[in-house]
């Protein structure tokens, strides 16, 4: 879980929304530009993450994604954004050498990359609102950056500590970058979720949270989850190997871990 912060003096007007889908609930924060425009960008994003729901979403009968898993619609009678989707999360899977599935029990499940997705799409269609200088989204914890909250300051996220409820386990800053994000997968929030694609089963680790930091919510959320499966050390070293990923990792021991450049990032 991580929550987005910015200093207040000074800084351009700011347009906020707080909406519940897919199961967990969106903060959208957008500054600068004009106030209708935002508020009309945020109208559309909002029924954009909908929609994404009902398109996706394994829980509803009628979903596409249901469908197509039972076989009563391809991919190409699907709306364009499955097959985006899909071709993303085998892109995942291969990147994670199999670490990442879009698969569970034998079925479809692209959940494991729509939210992050999701959260990355619609900041970047409200950062397309003139005037707009800094946007944050967050999705049940997991947050996309672009731009600035106000000159000279740069967002900051919270990455709250798994073993101590009410605590920060690091403050990451977005200062001298244009996007940044941060995910964290772990079993504080939601207990032992994650699956391990190897056995079927909820993955059994040293870890008990993994946070990545990096441009592209997309990628850091995927990239978050295949870590916790193969736990702390494997985890860590396959981090340390992908491009512009940072990461933090807490063991059950209470022992942190760090790639070698995360402290870049902290402040």
């Amino acid at each position: 879980m991580a929550d987005t912060v910015a200093d207040s003096a000074q800084a351009p007007a700011a347009v906020r929304h707080v909406e519940e889908t897919m199961g967990t609930v969106f903060s959208l924060d957008v500054r600068g530009g004009d106030p209708a425009a935002v508020r009309a960008a945020l109208d559309e994003v909002v029924a954009g993450l909908h929609r994404v729901d009902e398109v996706f979403s394994t829980y509803r009968e009628d979903s596409q994604v249901s469908r197509l898993q039972r076989g009563e619609v391809s991919v190409g009678q699907c709306d364009p954004e499955v097959a985006e989707v899909l071709e993303l999360a085998a892109q995942a899977e291969r990147v994670s050498d199999g670490w990442f599935s879009m698969s569970y029990q034998g079925r479809l499940d692209p959940t494991g990359i729509v939210k992050g997705w999701a959260v990355e799409r619609a900041a970047r269609r409200l950062a397309e609102v003139p005037g707009v200088c800094g946007v944050s989204v967050n999705g049940g914890g997991d947050v996309q950056l672009l731009g600035t909250p106000e000159p000279q300051r740069p967002w900051r996220v919270g990455v709250s500590d798994p073993l101590r409820p009410g605590g920060l386990a690091a403050v990451v800053s977005a200062a001298g970058v244009r996007e940044l994000s941060v995910a964290t997968s772990g079993t504080a929030e939601r207990g032992a979720h994650i699956v391990d694609p190897r056995t079927g089963r909820s993955a059994v680790t040293d870890l008990v949270a993994v946070t990545v930091v990096g441009p592209r919510l997309t990628w850091a959320d995927c990239w978050a989850t295949a870590a916790f499966a193969m736990g702390s050390r494997e985890g860590l070293a396959w981090l340390e190997s992908l491009p512009d990923v940072e990461a933090l990792l807490i063991t059950a021991g209470d022992e942190v871990r760090c790639t070698a450049g995360l402290a870049a990032r902290l402040g």
